[in-house]
This record gives C-alpha cells, structure tokens and sequence, in this order.
C-alpha cells in the first residue's frame, strides 16, 4: 500500500473507534494533531509515514475513559497496524510514541529510560498544542464538564508537584488544570517549530486568565 492508502485507512479506522468519544478527545482533535504534526514534520527530518501513523492513533483509547487501562491504546493499534501487514519496526516505533506521549507521563513515578525520538517530540509537540490556546480552554472546559467538575474554586490551589497517580486521580477545578498542565506546556516544546506555534496560543491562556478573574471580581 502506498503512503496516503495507509493513511486513508487509518482514519477510516479512527472515525469509527471515536464516534461516540467526549469532545475533547475526539475525531477533530486527532485531526488536529494529524494537521500539526505533518506542519512540524515538514522542518524535520523525521519518517513521515510513523508520524502520521503515531498522530492519528495516539488516542485510540484514552485511559482517562477506560478506567485508567494504559495498555489497551497501543493494543488496539498494535492490532489495527497488525491488519495492515505493517513492519515490525515501524510498529514498535508507533506503538512506543503511543506510550510515551502523554504529559502524565512526565511526572515523577514514570519509570524506566524514558523512550524518545525526533517522530515522538514531534507528535507530542502536535498534541500539545491542540491542549493550548483557544482549543485548548475549550477542551479543558468541555472535559470538566463530562467530569462534572467545578469550573472554579478560590479555595482550592493548584497543586503543582504531583506524581503520576496524583495527577490522575485529580477532580480539582478545571481552572486550575491551565496551572497544573497547560500553562506549563510552551517551556515543554521540543521542536523549533512546536515553540514558536505555542507562543501565541500560551499568551490567549493568559490573556483568558485575566479576562476570567476579572469577571469574577478578583482583579
């Protein structure tokens, strides 16, 4: 099969699994990720065909919505890859990007040698940046909501020394993900191009912030 067959079946695949996926981890946002990461891939010298690959899968399962299962995202795209009679080394080379991406998985429990690659910082900057600026609050929001969740709390702080576990665990007020997570993204970038896109999108969070407590009286 060709490159773009590939791709097209992927996809294909993908539409089907999310049909019913929260708004934020849905088709349009692996569609964003896909977008920017072949934007980033042009300035890098990276394999194409795994970046599209890791960009269109990396959310297959989110364990976020199947009680915390790391292990059944790259399962089900170790099985789709494995319908396509992919290589074994591009495979594994998915699969790892899948099981690297997530900023959990910068917290302090992580085990191990973390994995890295250049096909991996440029997925992971992809999907980053589709977690920042206007997109991002509004994913951030629509999952606060599926969580039923506060959108804001006073008295209650933003923890910002979590492990993995606790980070997971948290129902802290959606307002405070942009200080646990988001607003911490754009000294996380990896590539030349992820930093640069992330700047504008970092400065609308903090334009919103203040915008956000100003309307709640607290400027």
């Amino acid at each position: 099969m060709t490159h773009s067959e590939i791709v097209e079946k992927a996809v294909i695949f993908v539409k089907a699994t999310l049909k019913n996926a929260e708004g934020g981890h849905d088709w349009f946002h692996i569609k964003r990720v896909f977008v920017n990461a072949i934007q980033i891939a042009k300035e890098e010298k990276v394999n194409v065909l795994v970046v599209s690959l890791a960009a269109l899968l990396h959310d297959i399962a989110d364990s976020k919505f199947h009680n915390g299962d790391e292990n059944l995202g790259p399962q089900l795209a170790g099985e789709f890859l494995a319908s396509l009679n992919m290589a074994p080394d591009l495979t594994r080379h998915v699969l790892k990007i899948i099981e690297n991406i997530s900023f959990k998985n910068s917290f302090s429990s992580s085990k191990g040698a973390p994995f890295t690659s250049l096909e991996l910082q440029v997925v992971q900057d992809a999907d980053r940046l589709d977690a920042m600026g206007a997109i991002g609050i509004a994913r951030a929001f629509n999952y606060g909501g599926f969580m039923n969740r506060a959108i804001y709390d006073p008295e209650i702080m933003p923890k910002l020394n979590m492990t993995k576990e606790e980070y997971k665990r948290s129902n802290a007020p959606t307002i405070n993900h942009f200080y646990e997570k988001l607003l911490l993204l754009k000294d996380r970038m990896n590539t030349v191009t992820g930093k640069k896109l992330a700047k504008e999108r970092h400065q609308f969070m903090l334009d919103f912030l203040e915008q956000f407590y100003k309307e709640c009286g607290n400027s």
